[in-house]
């Protein structure tokens, strides 16, 4: 059972300091469920080992040396009610870069690291662990250290890059500020988009401490990182209701399959009830039975899962690595690791270069639903005993595939402008769209526009050389395209006041809601992290304005910066195409 929250303090008051915060702190995951019976009680725990049962290791974070604040989301520390002075305290930047050895009580001077299974696209993977066994893989660097009830909510806090933890595979639990700012800027930016997510608090970085990683030379065409280089170490705070993963939930469900050890079932359903508890206690009665409670917690899974990749595919939004420690089991962005957001649109656009065509831009739901199969089969010990509900959770994985389809095409026919779902014009404007080589984010805000003809959508046309044979020919295709959708949207129209009006202020207004000007480009990233590298965080917050209005028109100055077409030469260049690790 997760302990009831704290007394709140009245909703309108500003959370000024640490000690405001503090009293808002419930460890509902570290009293709730079993800790590992090898840790120890001191947090130091920072070398590799096997973990064989327990659902977390006590782990004290190690303090990032130096700390200097970068910047903190304005926007999240709202929300929370938090005093924007809060971030640049003495008190609140030692906790989040990583020293908690001197937190005002309630809160806890040791923090927790979790470990989880992988599995690849449906296939269950050991290797990966040190050991091959599967008992080391885990938080190799993430480390949960406060859970706090704010306004009635439950978020978690988790320091990304907070040093060695059991699972740190023999690394050095530090993340970089390259990698940190991709994370911390993508994170409200999906946010902005409408998309669920884990959000961005706060991002401090070491002014002494550096570690080195393989990465790019500049101007790289190899695929592979060429080079080894020191990069400053930082810390970015991200926030959830939870951090559960499928991974995690399939780690306690295959110990259970095995029976890997007395109290493997008993740890399995803690789990699966805890994140019940956490994610799903608004839909799923705490009455019911615990058959009950799995199946609707599949069902409502497989709802915000296959909604949650219909965003992404909407905003152009790529995983890159979404295997299932990626996938949380809340139903939300997760982990902003080898990430990339869409410029020239292809169906196969991926900017791991490990991530391979199985996990591209539009092959996500088929991922989503692999991730999916092996939620599933992490539940099914728990209904082994009752056959009628084992055929029930059968149904509903056999079923992600249709519920999907249609996710996508309310998806597609919302981008659109559509009242349903016209599979013969979208497929032209796909087959239409790659032949041309059009800029994805570029081209559906000009098509919100509902232009007069096809002038507006050129500004999204890179080209390549099938447009370049016969111009004339595709852009009376494009016209001919561009009648047929408007012909298609005035026969759809059921609003006789919205057909009238077809001149298109209401269905332009609508498009843009769903269609993004601004888009978090990498090339956009890469000289914002080198900035901050030097001392120089201006054009990183610059950014992280801009980003989280991404459906507003903004000045002719931020347009003409950061609407426009990514310049050819980018598209080779390792480190901004495309990368091998994240760091």
């Amino acid at each position: 059972m997760i302990n009831r929250p704290p007394q709140q303090t009245n909703s309108m008051e500003t959370i000024s300091n640490l000690d405001n915060l503090a009293k808002l702190a419930s460890y509902s995951y570290m009293d709730s469920l079993n800790a590992d019976p090898d840790a120890t009680s001191n947090g130091a725990d920072h070398y590799p080992r096997q973990v064989f049962s327990g659902h977390f290791v006590p782990v004290s974070p190690t303090p990032l040396e130096n700390p200097e604040y970068v910047s903190h989301s304005k926007n999240l520390f709202r929300e929370l009610g938090f005093a924007d002075s809060m971030a640049q305290s003495t008190d609140f930047m030692r906790v989040f870069s990583a020293d908690l050895t001197n937190v005002p009580e309630p809160m806890r001077k040791i923090g927790w690291a979790t470990g989880y299974a992988l599995s690849i696209y449906g296939t269950e993977y050991k290797q990966q662990c040190p050991f091959q066994t599967g008992n080391g893989y885990g938080d190799g660097r993430a480390i949960s250290v406060l859970e706090a009830v704010v306004k009635g909510h439950r978020w978690e806090m988790q320091l990304k890059g907070g040093g060695r933890t059991p699972y740190c595979r023999g690394a050095d639990g530090r993340a970089v500020l390259r990698s940190s700012v991709r994370e911390f800027l993508a994170q409200e930016h999906m946010h902005a988009l409408g998309v669920p997510t884990s959000r961005s608090l706060s991002l401090y970085v070491s002014k002494t401490e550096k570690v080195r990683r393989p990465w790019y030379s500049e101007g790289s065409r190899s695929m592979d990182p060429d080079m080894v280089i020191s990069e400053p170490a930082a810390i970015s705070t991200r926030v959830a209701p939870s951090f559960i993963r499928v991974g995690q939930i399939e780690l306690f469900g295959r110990r259970a399959r095995s029976n890997e050890h007395p109290r493997a079932m008993e740890e399995l359903e803690q789990i699966v009830l805890h994140l019940i508890n956490r994610e799903y206690g608004d839909v799923i009665e705490q009455s019911l039975s615990t058959p009950e409670k799995v199946l609707l917690l599949a069902s409502e899974f497989r709802s915000r899962l296959t909604s949650l990749v219909a965003n992404w595919i909407r905003v152009g939004y790529c995983q890159g690595n979404f295997n299932s420690d990626n996938c949380a089991a809340g139903g939300f962005t997760l982990d902003y690791g080898p990430f990339g957001f869409c410029d020239m649109f292809d169906p196969y656009f991926q900017s791991w270069t490990g991530g391979g065509q199985h996990f591209a831009f539009l092959n996500q739901p088929v991922a989503a639903e692999k991730n999916f199969q092996m939620f599933c089969t992490a539940l099914r010990p728990l209904l082994t005993s009752h056959q009628d509900t084992l055929q029930e959770l059968d149904e509903i994985q056999s079923n992600f595939a249709s519920v999907m389809q249609v996710q996508m095409e309310k998806m597609w026919a919302a981008k659109l402008g559509l009242d349903i779902f016209n599979e013969e014009l979208f497929s032209e404007l796909v087959s239409l769209m790659m032949q041309t080589s059009v800029d994805y984010t570029i081209f559906f805000r000009e098509l919100s526009s509902v232009p007069d003809d096809i002038g507006p959508l050129q500004k999204s046309f890179y080209k390549n050389p099938t447009y370049n044979k016969a111009p004339e020919e595709m852009n009376n295709r494009w016209s001919e395209w561009l009648t047929k959708w408007k012909a298609i949207i005035k026969a759809n129209t059921t609003d006789t006041d919205v057909a009238q009006a077809f001149s298109h202020d209401e269905l332009s207004r609508k498009m843009k809601l769903v269609n993004p000007k601004y888009s978090l480009r990498e090339w956009f990233v890469v000289p914002a992290y080198q900035q901050a590298a030097a001392g120089d965080y201006s054009l990183l917050r610059e950014l992280q304005e801009i980003m989280t209005k991404p459906y507003e028109e903004q000045s002719k100055q931020v347009e003409d910066k950061y609407y426009r077409l990514k310049a050819p030469e980018l598209f080779e260049v390792g480190g901004v195409a495309y990368y091998s690790c994240s760091s």
